[in-house]
Formats: structure tokens, sequence, C-alpha cells
């Protein structure tokens, strides 16, 4: 051994450090596998800090968000000038904790973050008793994020869950806890939650399901309010008190737990806690599938990029659209139903796309289905204008092209009929003979010049009505006929302006477009007059009023139709399941028809 290794070694043994142990620890210390897993370790945390990195420079802009007021307002007028309805994702006044009463938010913190004013931007010991509680069940059942991390979400990000917005929502949290204080982040919370229709605001909620501003709220009300943050549709209490109502009393427990409340309190509060009586007009429920159609359309005039308040100037009558509703849910109980009307002009004038928005946004005024007989007078104008009159002979008798060889809704046939008994009727064995006798392709070529040959089947079954259009195209059909025969173009919007009047949009129709002769047009209208007054329709005449229309009633009864109309307006009624299901026996000359009836009477 060299004298260099000898004075090393007595050096160390004088310390207490054996050469040997020397040497391992040096072996160690430059394992191949001790260099790997440090290697790795730096460059995981080198991508990890490069990444949040890039997080927090493509963060949104947080001042400017801060800052924001509110969307703009779209505001839509009806026919006579008065206001249907404003939406938006509009706040309500704005609230804060200084000026609130105690019981309108504490009820927030007791159920959501009951450690808000004693932790930081997050809350480790939620955290770890989240983990723990969800460990338990085997699923999840509780949350850790504190109302500073739900405030960070709120007004700065969307609800996606990935691992960019979570390391945003941290970091947003955490800015905010540095700039403001607990009551201030409170207060941009409460300012800004979403609860009741989209609308922003404790005090927007408060106004839309209890009738009342956030500061007039009873405790047991608020507690309501509060327990809504779970799921906001789900715990709604004027839609599902059911549901509302036992979580508010978990919400009063947590607060007497956490002393924010004694049990008096709890007990009185809690033996309030019942379903809102708000009324009809806070939710607009008649009108709610009239605006979305408007947004649409307005949508389609002046693009999304709204950024000022405007006024949707529309064709709509609100009496009749109250009329067609209440109509609706008083006669088609159970089942679903649209209606649309338009007058000669082509206003669509009211618009019902279901029995209640509340419990469906599917607007079936523009859903696809089966028109039955309803699609019948395509044929029979081919049929006149190929020269044939209401009062020439025709045999109903059984018919068949191919294999297909439909019957009558009776099931029997009236032999020798006229075309006007057999149209009042609604055979089936006359349209098939027509088609044949004048061509298929005449007949998809005539429902084209009405305006619903663009996706009709070629095929005979389109003569009885299994093609699917929408209420809204059908009673464009009929319109057209009602029209004198004139191209009907129906709109919803007449104008659009901004709040300080500049307009956006101001329709300018143009020329309509004559599409069926005089005679044509005259002895159509006579074939729907004879339905209402000797066939499938009588449900629908009224007394002194000229009135013509037609029954439809697709197969095993899923479609129930009727459209009709009087000197000014046509009208087309659907009724019938969304989920195909047929109904009891039900035809466009019962339930339909009596809707009409109840709608031109009122």
């Amino acid at each position: 051994m060299r004298m260099s290794d000898r004075r090393l070694r007595q050096e160390l043994q004088r310390r207490g450090i054996g050469y040997r142990q020397m040497r391992r620890m040096n072996l160690r210390k430059n394992h191949p596998i001790r260099r790997l897993f440090l290697n790795i370790l730096f460059w995981f945390f080198g991508i990890a800090f490069i990444y949040i990195f890039y997080v927090f420079i493509t963060m949104p802009s947080l001042d400017s968000l801060l800052n924001e007021t509110r969307e703009p307002v779209i505001t839509f007028i009806d026919r006579d000038g008065y206001e249907i309805q404003s939406r938006n994702q509009i706040m309500g006044d704005p609230v804060s904790v200084k000026t609130l009463p105690k019981h309108v938010w504490l009820p927030i913190v007791a159920i959501e973050d009951k450690r808000f004013f004693q932790h930081s931007a997050i809350d480790m010991r939620g955290i770890l008793r989240s983990i723990f509680a969800n460990a338990r069940s085997g699923r999840v059942v509780a949350g850790g994020s504190t109302i500073t991390q739900q405030t960070a979400k709120n007004i700065f990000l969307n609800s996606q869950r990935t691992v960019r917005r979570k390391i945003q929502e941290l970091l947003i949290s955490f800015w905010l806890e540095h700039r403001f204080s607990k009551h201030q982040i409170l207060d941009l919370y409460l300012n800004r939650v979403s609860l009741s229709r989209g609308m922003r605001g404790i005090d927007a909620a408060a106004r839309n399901i209890f009738g009342k501003s956030a500061t007039d709220l009873t405790l047991a009300e608020s507690a309501q309010l509060a327990a809504m943050l779970k799921a906001p549709t789900t715990f709604n209490p004027a839609l599902h008190p059911e549901k509302n109502i036992p979580r508010a009393k978990v919400v009063l427990v947590q607060m007497f737990r956490q002393g924010m409340i004694n049990k008096d309190q709890l007990l009185s509060a809690a033996s309030k806690l019942r379903k809102p009586q708000v009324k009809e007009s806070n939710f607009n429920s008649d009108f709610r599938y009239w605006t979305d159609f408007a947004m649409d359309n307005a949508l389609s005039q002046i693009g999304s990029n709204i950024k000022n308040d405007i006024y949707v100037y529309t064709t709509l009558d609100a009496d009749l659209q109250k009329s067609a509703a209440a109509s609706l849910r008083a006669k088609a109980s159970g089942h679903q139903g649209a209606i649309v009307a338009i007058n000669r002009k082509g206003e669509i004038v009211a618009m019902v796309g279901g029995m209640d928005y509340q419990q469906s946004q599917f607007n079936r005024a523009l859903a696809m289905r089966q028109p039955g007989s309803t699609f019948k007078p395509a044929v029979y104008l081919v049929a006149i204008e190929s020269g044939m009159n209401p009062s020439d002979m025709v045999e109903d008798s059984a018919f068949a092209i191919g294999d297909y060889n439909p019957k009558n809704y009776n099931e029997k046939y009236y032999g020798s009929l006229s075309l006007a008994d057999a149209f009042a009727k609604s055979v089936n064995s006359v349209p098939l003979k027509l088609t044949y006798q004048f061509g298929l392709d005449n007949v998809l070529s005539m429902a084209a010049r009405l305006g619903v040959g663009a996706k009709l089947r070629r095929d005979y079954s389109t003569v009885l009505g299994t093609s699917e259009m929408t209420p809204l195209d059908l009673t464009t059909m009929y319109a057209t006929i009602w029209n004198g025969g004139y191209s009907m173009h129906p709109f919803a919007i007449r104008k659009i302006t901004t709040s300080d009047g500049k307009i956006l949009y101001d329709r300018k129709p143009s020329d309509p477009i004559k599409l069926l002769k005089d005679e044509t047009v005259s002895q159509m209208k006579e074939l729907l007059y004879d339905v209402v007054r000797n066939g499938t329709g009588r449900r629908a005449f009224v007394s002194g009023k000229t009135i013509g229309g037609k029954t439809g009633t697709s197969a095993n009864y899923r479609d129930a139709w009727f459209v009709g109309a009087t000197s000014d307006l046509t009208i087309g009624i659907w009724v019938g399941n969304d989920d195909y299901s047929p109904m009891d026996d039900i035809t466009g000359g019962s339930l339909p028809a009596e809707i009409f009836k109840n709608i031109i009477a009122n």
C-alpha cells in the first residue's frame, strides 16, 4: 500500500471511519441506479416547472375578468311593443357581507367551507378529510374545494376537469388570497355564483326563486339557496322541493353544529322550509320556447359577438301565445305537443314547443315527425292542377303499389264518392291512385313548391305522410295555400336595435312569388272547409267562423295533427310522445282539433 493510502487510512481510523465503509459510501454515491433516479427527478421537476410556468403565462387576464360587470342584456319585444323577456347571464344587485344579514351568507360558509376564515387558498385539513371520507365510502361523497377555489373557477375559468385548469385554479386562488381580504373574496363569490336560470349572484337567485331581494331572505330561504350549491338544477326548490328541503335541513344542522344558530332558530327555520310560491311570470314559461327560437334567429342575423345591450322586436302575439300554451296544457295532459301560428304576412305569431319548458327545453315545433294525412293536400293540389274538380267521382277500394297496400283508418272502403268526400273522410286509396295517375315526381315537386320537399323520400308511402317534417314546415305549407298560393317565408324578427336606437337589423321582405293559380287555391280551400264541416275535423268547428283544415294521424297513433286556418291565421298543432310510443286512440280529429277550437274560440 502506498504511503498516501496508509496515511489516509490512519486519518480515517482516527476519525472513526473505516476505509471499507468510505469505499462503500463512494460506491453508493456513484451507483448508476442512483444517478438514473437523480436524473429522472431533475427532469420531472424541470418539466413540471416549465408546464406550470406555461399555465401561468396563458392564464386569463385576472384584472379584466375581475372588473367584468355582466353580459349584454337581450330584451325581446312582442308585436305590440311590450317586453316579453330579458335574457342573458344577468347579475342581480351587488351584495356584500357587510350589508347582508348574516343569516343570508352564513349558510353558504357552513355548508361549503366551514374553515373559510381559518385556512388560506386551500384547506389541507379539508382535503385529507375528503380523501378519507371518499375512501371509506368507495365513491366521491365529499369535495375539498374552498370558497376561494370556487370563486376562482366561477369568475375566471370554465368547468373542464383538466390538469391545466386545476393548476390555474390553484394559482388564481393564491392570487385572490394575496390580493383580497376574506370578506372581499366572499363578496366576489356571492355576486358571481350561478344558481338560477344562468343568472349570477345570490340576489338574482333570490329574486327569481323567492321573488325578493337577497337582503330580505329569511334564514329558511337562505338555507334553501345554500342547498342549491351542490347542484343548482337538481336542488332547485321551485323545481325539486323534495330534494332541496332535505338538503336545506343539512345546511341548518351544520350551522347549528358550528355555533352559527341556536336550537330554537334551527327548529323554527326547518319548519318553514317549503316550495316557493313563484308567480308564473317570474319564469315566463309560456314564452321560453319562443324566445329561444327568436334568439337563434337574432344571432343568425347579427352574429354571436354581441357587445352591447340589444332589443329584438319580434312578431309574437302575446295573447295568442298564452292562449295556445294554456290550450295545449289543458287538452294534451300526459303527452307532448307543439303549436305554430302564422298570419297572412308570414309572421310567426305564436310558437309553443312543449307542455312545460322547465321540465324540457326541447322545442317540438322544430322536431321532425310524421305528418300522416296532413300531407295529402300536396296530392290533391296536383290533381286539381291537372284538371280535376272537387265534385269529380273517384273510387275508394283496395289498391296496392307493389307490396304497399295501406288500408283506411277505419279499415273499410266507401266505394264511389266525390273527390271532396274522399279528402274530407281522409281515405288512403284515393291519394295513392291519384299519385299513380299523375306521377309521384309531380307530387314531390308540389311539396317542394310549398316549401316541404327538401327531405321527402321518393316513396309512395310519402303520399300518406311517412316522411318526417317539422310542425313549422307543415304549417308553412298550409299557410301558402291560405295566402292565395303566394310563397310564404315565415319570420320571427322584424327589427333589432341597440339600447340607444341604432338599427342592427331591419327586415326587408322580398316580393312573394305566385305558386298556385287562383282557381286551384279556391278549390283546395273548399276541400279544407269540408273537412271541418263534414269530415274528420268536425271537432274544430266554431260557430260563426269560417274554418278549414286537415287532420292527420301516423301509424299506431304515434302522431296526431290538425292544421287549420281562419281568415287571418294558419295554426298547426301536433300531439304525441317524445319517445315515439303510441297514444291510446288519439287521432288528429280528437285532441289537436279540440286544441285548435279552444285557441280560436278564446
